[in-house]
């Protein structure tokens, strides 16, 4: 009963323009039936569990609506949504109907258990006359069952405006078990304020998000992409966010620049948190309570796996030495801590309940130790676990005191595709490997980029556990089983037009109980990009940190 990826893709294709309904202000108006199609947005599945899923959608007759309501008449809409064993519903195993009310922006998430585990199910909804796309989700194994392969693929950092949602797209064609989305799904700049060279492919609508209406807008701006819909409708998805769903670089209660005032933070804080929640597949222990919002959670796939979700935006302390690149006595201070000391005890005690072949953590920012000084300074990012080195010297310990079998930490972020080896002492090379970590490029951000040689770069001469590097768009895709976690690393030749090919440019395997990272397969470099590819092709770098700038 797999699903025909062709349905599954014409069908997302089909859907994402915006209708020309307006909401009505009459009572009488506002009764009306829908008159044009209200699942512009796809849907999605998420948090899967051994008996269940999260179902989601949200009505939007007229996506781009400026106050954020998606055209839609201000009344509760009942939602009917099934589940069935089979894409074609002719073994429907569950049905029942959601409310899309106003005050949650006609969204809808609908929380299933009860489900046979370990096992594929597809998902509709109607909303009067009208009719979803079909979503394919699983559940995940029993928790005593160790199961087959897990084909799981991870991505982050995807700007509408610097270049199509291909690789979404090519995710969706690989047909994952799971997806995790490791943050920036959506940037919050008004058209041309974060541009690359050539120009910006797409634009925003709207300002800056500040409001409610804003960030509604603007996911529902990213929802009518037909690739993106296709990668939701593929598979469950585990979302975190990191920065850009709310301000660049924020830090708890902090936003990027002091030296731009922004008096109203916390309420555009939870103007941000309610819109992410309305559009992710997230369970109701997700839903926001004024400016805090619960992310962080554990998923288990049998035992296999333990995922590990974290959230090192919204409790970690403010950047130290007022960010950017470092050598920063401050952020080795023991009490510095990018996770707050909560969800640190949370994670810890997760270690030491696991009994899973590989415990895999879901994070945002650069885990590593990345020095770009070649000379007795160490020069690192504030941002990321560098300028918190004693909360990442407690995490790596915590783990090896816990006997977790196999560590895997991953990562976006950094716009551009990295793979390292853990250590407990990054000073010196020949210490122990106790984990490793994969950090995937962006999905659009910064255009194209270009493909390189990893032994060129700096960083890996720097930093000799660091051991690849690619600036190419993509995602990554695992295979985990038993006794190994592959790993290719997917890349596009370009983003600034659409329908680009996929293409491994490296392979590596961690084996059981063998935390290094061994290459398997590396491929040429790939020719220049022709004329017609090479718009945006060159992302803004900082000589300095030989990574993507963001504004």
């Amino acid at each position: 009963m797999a699903l025909s990826r062709r349905t599954l893709l014409a069908t997302s294709a089909a859907v994402g323009a915006a209708g020309a309904l307006t909401a009505l202000p009459t009572a009488a108006a506002a009764a009306r039936p829908l008159r044009t199609d209200p699942f512009t947005l796809g849907v999605a599945s998420g948090d899967p569990d051994a008996d269940g899923f999260v179902l989601w959608t949200r009505l939007a007759v007229e996506p781009l609506a400026e106050d954020g309501m998606g055209g839609m008449p201000d009344r509760t809409v009942p939602v009917r949504w099934e589940v069935a064993a089979d894409e074609r519903f002719r073994h429907v195993v569950r049905r029942g109907t959601a409310l899309a009310r106003p005050q949650t922006g006609h969204s809808v998430h609908v929380e299933l258990d009860g489900l046979s585990p370990g096992r594929e199910y597809f998902y509709r909804f109607h909303a009067e006359k009208h009719t979803s796309p079909v979503g394919r989700t699983r559940t995940a194994p029993a928790p005593w069952a160790l199961g087959g392969t897990l084909t799981m693929a991870f991505a982050s950092c995807s700007q509408y405006e610097h270049g199509y949602f291909t690789a979404y797209r090519r995710l969706a064609e690989e047909e994952p078990d799971l997806v995790l989305h490791l943050g920036d799904y959506q940037y919050e700049y008004t058209r041309d304020s974060y541009t690359i060279p050539g120009g910006n492919i797409r634009d925003h609508e709207g300002p800056e998000t500040v409001t409610l209406a804003n960030y509604r807008q603007r996911h529902a701006q990213y929802k009518t992409d037909a690739d993106l819909q296709a990668a939701h409708a593929a598979a469950p998805w585990l979302v975190v966010w990191d920065d850009h769903e709310l301000d660049n670089n924020w830090a708890d209660e902090v936003y990027e620049k002091p030296d731009i005032p922004q008096p109203d933070f916390l309420a555009r804080r939870k103007a941000a948190f309610q819109a992410y929640y309305e559009n992710m597949p997230l369970r109701r222990t997700s839903v926001p309570r004024g400016i805090d919002m619960q992310l962080y959670r554990r998923i288990r796939w049998g035992r296999l796996a333990n995922f590990h979700m974290l959230d090192t935006r919204q409790y970690r302390d403010d950047q130290a030495c007022g960010d950017g690149y470092q050598d920063c006595p401050a952020a080795l201070d023991p009490a510095r801590s990018i996770t707050g000391p909560e969800q640190e005890r949370w994670l810890l005690d997760g270690f030491h309940r696991s009994d899973a072949r590989w415990d895999i953590l879901g994070q945002q920012v650069f885990f590593a130790q990345r020095d770009n000084n070649a000379g007795p300074a160490t020069v690192t990012s504030m941002d990321s676990w560098d300028g918190y080195v004693a909360s990442r010297d407690r995490i790596t310990r915590g783990w090896l005191n816990a006997g977790v079998r196999n560590p895997v930490v991953l990562t976006g972020d950094v716009h551009a595709h990295w793979a390292s080896e853990l250590k407990l002492d990054y000073a010196d090379p020949t210490s122990r490997t106790v984990g490793a970590e994969l950090v995937c490029s962006s999905i659009s951000t910064t255009g194209n980029g270009a493909d390189s040689n990893p032994a060129d770069h700096s960083f890996l001469k720097i930093n000799p556990h660091l051991k690849f590097y690619n600036n190419q768009r993509g995602y990554v895709l695992t295979k985990i089983r038993a006794d190994e976690l592959a790993v290719d690393f997917k890349v596009l030749p370009y983003v600034t037009t659409p329908d680009a090919p996929v293409h491994t440019r490296a392979s590596f395997v961690v084996e059981d109980r063998a935390p290094g990272l061994h290459q398997t397969y590396d491929r040429p470099l790939d020719p220049p990009a022709s004329a017609a590819t090479r718009t945006g092709s060159a992302p803004a770098v900082d000589p300095v940190a030989q990574e993507t700038v963001r504004p």
